[in-house]
């Protein structure tokens, strides 16, 4: 573990805005029902997003395996289920991430693995497959050593881990759910509302320079810090001030459903459908008797030309 960093001023000024934002954000008012709305598209976005990073899926609506299987990770990560960082808990992190994708999911690879650039050449070299075991038990130890800011540890919990590679696929996928752990575990989960793989996603090229040092976090650490920032000041002005309303329990599909009657008074059928071409009509029908029933929405006639408009 001959790894290295340098907590610059500019790291510093990170983990004060990181602070700042923290006591903002423990500060404001609790919301759950709207927090439990964002929760909920937070983890959505991370999956979806990590997904894209990796170049698993193409558009953010693809129902792809690999984000749902992302979905399942992240609401472990955020559960009280773990209670520390270990080598069972990686395996299982990975075992959900490659879940009905890869016959090796939960165990480490078992060849040699390089990074080669577009001429062929082998850029980095990871370490051989019969040391992983050894290097995932020093691994584990270091990480749980470290003294430095939650956020600085959870930087260079995610860089060391994809510099080892333990796992032949889902390196990059299992490395972000360890950051997000880490930081849950140390207290600054932020309600599991931040998604920064966001971020990430629209600063591919700077993640995957910032990676490319050898030994040396400093880089990365500062772009992490600047993820993590960037994605809770967006959280903090979605929630400052608002007020919760019945409808933030509803999943992101009824609620967009719900506000399309809302701007429809008379809304028929055909209305919905046509703003959700890729879903199935049986699961638009399926949401729409589930808002009836909740007294969302009232239901006007019985025949092919059924109305819909929102209770009042």
């Amino acid at each position: 573990m001959k790894y290295e960093w340098q907590i610059t001023p500019e790291i510093n000024q990170l983990l004060i805005k990181l602070e700042a934002q923290k006591i903002s954000l423990d500060s404001t008012r609790s919301l759950p029902h709207l927090e439990l709305a964002l929760r909920k598209r937070s983890l959505l976005r991370s999956a979806v997003y990590s997904a894209r990073i990796e170049g698993l899926i193409e558009e953010e609506s693809a129902p792809k395996k690999a984000s749902q299987n992302l979905l399942s990770a992240y609401n472990r990560v955020h559960s009280d289920k773990i209670h520390h960082l270990d080598i069972v808990e990686i395996k299982e992190l990975h075992r959900l991430v490659m879940r009905d994708i890869s016959d090796n999911a939960g165990n480490y690879r078992s060849e040699p693995w390089a990074i080669f650039d577009k001429s062929g050449n082998a850029v980095y070299l990871a370490p051989m497959h019969f040391e992983l075991p050894k290097l995932m038990n020093e691994y584990v130890d270091y990480i749980a050593g470290l003294k430095e800011h939650p956020a600085v540890t959870s930087a260079i919990a995610q860089f060391i881990f994809e510099k080892i590679h333990p796992f032949a696929d889902g390196n990059g996928r299992v490395g972000r759910l360890i950051s997000a752990l880490v930081l849950t575990q140390k207290g600054y989960g932020f309600r599991g509302l931040i998604p920064f793989e966001k971020y990430i996603e629209t600063h591919r090229s700077d993640y995957y320079r910032t990676l490319e040092s050898s030994c040396d976090v400093t880089e990365f650490i500062r772009y992490f810090l600047e993820a993590l920032t960037g994605e809770i000041g967006e959280i903090i002005i979605s929630i400052s001030g608002k007020e919760e309303k019945r409808e933030d329990l509803l999943m992101p599909r009824r609620g967009e459903i719900l506000n399309i009657i809302s701007d429809h008074p008379l809304c028929t059928f055909d209305m919905i459908r046509r703003r959700f071409p890729s879903v199935n009509q049986k699961t638009l029908h399926y949401d729409l008797s589930q808002l009836v029933k909740r007294g969302y929405v009232d239901k006007i006639g019985a025949t092919r030309g059924v109305l819909y408009r929102k209770t009042t």
